[in-house]
């Protein structure tokens, strides 16, 4: 990459969220000690929005920023074409209604790259809000302090928006998976990374939303075949008498979770 490439691409995949951009954006625009367009840009990719979630994006007009409204097939498939306009060393996606969690992550997250000699994946804790950005605990799974590939064989251990990833290593999402995609995006990027580290603190504002019992499950199916393909069928069996009670009781499915 050439000398005027960010950092850090931002990436935040939008659909009719006028109600949950803004504490998003806010996040981003708080963010001290950082230069846009050096060490970060901001690539919104919006779903064709109905509503006036673009206005309020163009209206922060925030420097070395990408807003593209147009049809997609997916979430995933917008973090793909997201990526593809994106041209920083790391990707970092953060939906509509999720927020970096103070004013310092974004600085955080890059003196943890710069002091690492530019490692595979960056990562840290996650804690869930509601709608009104009150704190309801942290996420249910916890981020050890340390990751390997085989880590993933109990479970997506890093939040999506917390696991920051070096481009060149990170593969486009498989669209076949329709809810847990992002689960397996990591542990290609955990099959490629040399390094990982991690950031004993929390990175990111996860908004807690409800999702329907149906996509619950569905998530889960999905996710028990990942689990499958890399880690074997056999295995992936036996853990599941351990932990599947973990999920059933966790109403958290919505994508990145």
């Amino acid at each position: 990459m050439n000398k005027q490439s960010p950092i850090i691409s931002i990436i935040t995949v939008t659909f009719n969220a006028a109600a949950t951009i803004r504490p998003t954006l806010d996040s981003i625009a708080a963010q001290k000690g950082c230069k846009p367009g050096e060490d970060y840009e901001v690539i919104i990719m919006d779903g064709a929005s109905k509503d006036d979630t673009v206005a309020i994006a163009e209206s922060y007009g925030m420097q070395c920023c990408t807003i593209i409204s147009e049809p997609d097939g997916g979430i995933y498939d917008a973090m793909n074409k997201g990526m593809n306009k994106a041209s920083g060393k790391y990707y970092m996606f953060l939906n509509a209604g999720d927020a970096l969690h103070s004013s310092a992550t974004l600085r955080t997250i890059l003196d943890a790259i710069a002091e690492n000699d530019m490692p595979g994946i960056v990562y840290g804790q996650t804690n869930l809000v509601d709608s009104n950005r009150e704190y309801i605990g942290p996420r249910h799974l916890t981020a050890p302090k340390n990751l390997k590939y085989e880590s993933f064989a109990e479970g997506m251990l890093v939040c999506h928006q917390a696991f920051i990833a070096l481009s060149r290593i990170a593969p486009r999402y498989n669209l076949k998976y329709r809810f847990s995609a992002d689960y397996d995006w990591c542990l290609q990027c955990l099959q490629h990374s040399r390094k990982n580290v991690f950031i004993d603190d929390v990175l990111i504002d996860y908004l807690k939303e409800g999702t329907t019992t149906a996509n619950r499950y569905a998530s889960l199916r999905e996710r028990f075949r990942i689990m499958c393909h890399y880690f074997g069928t056999i295995p992936t069996i036996v853990r599941h008498f351990k932990f599947i009670p973990r999920f059933l009781s966790s109403g958290q499915m919505r994508s990145g979770k």
